[in-house]
């Protein structure tokens, strides 16, 4: 809401014809009452003025609208808002993830999930959008970018999806390798998902990504290695080689 200075000249002589009036002791005490409500209300529409904008703002944020969103999607939007990004205010992000896929005897395994491991074939980002028609039919820009514990950028993938209103979900046309992936390393830790609309940051999530199970056996071992490896022995101290010394020449 802004202040609207243009209707000042105008309330400024309502207000100086309701004083006189007050004054001249001529009005009643209900008419009194019934003007002062008047003015009040007059000066309240014509000083505030509500920018439809910021309203539909609001209402998208409504505990109503909340409600239908995933909890990874609450979090996801937190995130992108503590960052100062916002989108449309008629596009709502309902859910946010990851689709991991894994190869086994019994064919293709996919699942959502906020952990991915070495072990898995590769892992596609997705969202969940709810499309209001003021933003439908036409055009947009979804970015899909997976950064890794130091904040080194792992996946990128912008693909142009046209809007229709309701629910659409929208997964990434191409996955980010796994397994057998050497730039992803051995440590994992804590990885971002982040995903914009437009160039508006939509939503930031996180999730954790663990070595596979051959790499976890390579540091094993590696360790048991270093701990079996024979301790050399630590250097003498000058007391002790003095000593050492004074014991051969007795023996002589």
């Amino acid at each position: 809401m802004r202040l609207r200075r243009r209707n000042f000249a105008w309330l400024t002589v309502l207000g100086g014809l309701i004083v006189l009036a007050f004054a001249s002791g001529a009005a009643s005490a209900e008419l009194m009452v019934t003007l002062a409500g008047l003015y009040a209300v007059a000066l309240a529409a014509s000083l505030i003025e509500i920018q439809p904008s910021r309203l539909r703002s609001t209402l998208s944020s409504s505990p109503l609208t909340r409600m239908r969103m995933s909890t990874e999607a609450r979090e996801a939007v937190d995130r992108a808002q503590r960052r100062g990004a916002q989108i449309s205010a008629d596009l709502t992000l309902i859910d946010i993830g990851l689709i991991s896929s894994h190869s086994t005897d019994e064919g293709m395994v996919m699942r959502k999930s906020r952990t991915v491991s070495g072990d898995d074939d590769g892992v596609r980002p997705f969202i969940t959008l709810h499309v209001k028609p003021t933003e439908a039919d036409r055009n947009a820009i979804i970015r899909f970018e997976i950064l890794d514990h130091n904040g080194n950028q792992q996946y990128v993938h912008e693909m142009k999806t046209y809007l229709r209103d309701g629910e659409m979900n929208i997964l990434a046309d191409h996955h980010l390798p796994l397994m057998q992936n050497a730039q992803l390393g051995a440590s994992g830790g804590e990885w971002d998902l982040r995903v914009s609309v437009d160039s508006g940051l939509a939503g930031v999530l996180g999730f954790s990504v663990t070595p596979s199970l051959r790499q976890r056996d390579q540091m094993l071992n590696r360790s048991a290695r270093l701990e079996d490896k024979p301790q050399e022995d630590a250097p003498l101290t000058l007391e002790e080689l003095l000593r050492g010394q004074q014991n051969r020449d007795n023996q002589r």
